[in-house]
């Protein structure tokens, strides 16, 4: 789940550095009947704001009167659901660095006392990590160890290991008495 948003990757004009934090503050501008809405983003080495594009030139009537509102009064909520929409980072350029920006809940430990687990990962927002890597820092394994648990069929999953994924997943881990992390 997250922690807090994460980075955005884009190349500053003043300083050149590349990652910006969103501050969840919006602007909106209305010309006639066409309205425009950017979600401001700051600069971390310098503090320069950049705006990324969340309408353009829409005609007012076709926009949401909800997510007008949410605009107009700086929404704290809307700044990760906008940052998660694959359009407008596309539209935009940027990438999400969530490193430091989420955290593991494994509900407890009780599972890493049986010898056959079978655990449903849920992501609470689309964030991109290493299946090895949650394996790991949630069952007390090393990455390594969960690797080799892998490719020798102790660990088997319907979804490819390996590379990052976003959405949820399943896993079986079978672990002999031996090779069971102390803890």
């Amino acid at each position: 789940m997250p922690t807090c948003l994460p980075h955005v990757l884009r190349r500053c004009h003043t300083c050149a550095a590349e990652r910006f934090r969103a501050n969840g503050k919006f602007r909106v501008n209305a010309n006639h009947k066409l309205i425009d809405a950017w979600l401001l983003v700051l600069c971390t080495t310098c503090g320069e704001t950049a705006k990324l594009t969340v309408l353009e030139r829409m005609n007012v009537r076709s926009v949401r009167p909800e997510l007008l509102d949410r605009l107009h009064a700086n929404d704290p909520a809307l700044a990760p659901e906008l940052l998660q929409d694959p359009v407008v980072r596309r539209r935009n350029r940027v990438a999400l660095d969530w490193a430091g920006a989420w955290r593991l809940d494994t509900g407890g430990s009780d599972h890493l006392d049986r010898e056959v687990t079978d655990v449903s990962v849920r992501f609470a927002a689309r964030i991109p990590v290493r299946p090895v890597r949650l394996i790991a820092e949630g069952c007390g394994l090393p990455r390594a160890e969960v690797e080799r648990l892998a490719s020798e069929g102790s660990l088997v999953s319907a979804v490819r290991l390996s590379g990052r994924l976003s959405s949820d997943f399943t896993f079986t881990l079978k672990r002999s008495r031996s090779c069971r992390h102390p803890g």
